[in-house]
């Protein structure tokens, strides 16, 4: 019992860490070394209060951050992503299951896409000649968040089937 109370904790606690890093990438374009430290940080007590084993488990999830951070840091080296960004990615890898992780990329890329074009018409309408800077990190937060609130926090599940079966109760 402590230790789903201690699991909850530590998701809120990144939930809240993904709320600040989207506000800071927002407002100055970057997501702070020191939240992306501790995020990545947090994860081996998450592992911890969730059970999960040290093989295949945690080499699995060390794994996934591993290719990530390979596939990002190329990206990064092309201008296609930022520093902040990369290190966000890759410290949510350590968190979040392979198949959900693979999830929140998705989720990331259509918040990203219409994220790249509200920001693009904004920089046209304001007829600003400098680069365009998208605050990426709005996207990786808003699908992570989304991961957190559909797959890890079941105490929103029974509230979906509850109101299925008053809807049901209402129609039929």
């Amino acid at each position: 019992m402590l230790s789903e109370y201690l699991q909850y904790g530590l998701l809120a606690g990144l939930a809240i860490a993904l709320l600040i890093a989207a506000f800071t990438d927002i407002r100055w374009r970057q997501i702070d070394n020191r939240l992306n430290a501790g995020i990545a940080l947090g994860a081996p007590l998450y592992w911890w209060a969730s059970g999960l084993s040290l093989w295949p488990g945690v080499a699995i999830q060390i794994g996934i951050a591993a290719a990530a951070f390979a596939v990002l840091v190329a990206l990064f080296a092309m201008r296609m992503m930022g520093g902040g960004d990369v290190k966000l990615l890759t410290a949510l890898a350590l968190w979040i299951e392979p198949s959900w992780f693979m999830k929140l990329l998705i989720i990331m890329a259509l918040v990203g896409g219409v994220l790249t074009l509200v920001v693009g018409a904004w920089h046209v309408a304001r007829r600003q000649k400098d680069r365009l800077q998208i605050p990426y990190g709005v996207a990786i937060a808003a699908a992570g968040i989304w991961v957190l609130g559909t797959h890890y926090l079941p105490a929103a599940a029974p509230n979906v089937q509850n109101s299925t079966v008053s809807t049901d109760a209402l129609l039929g």
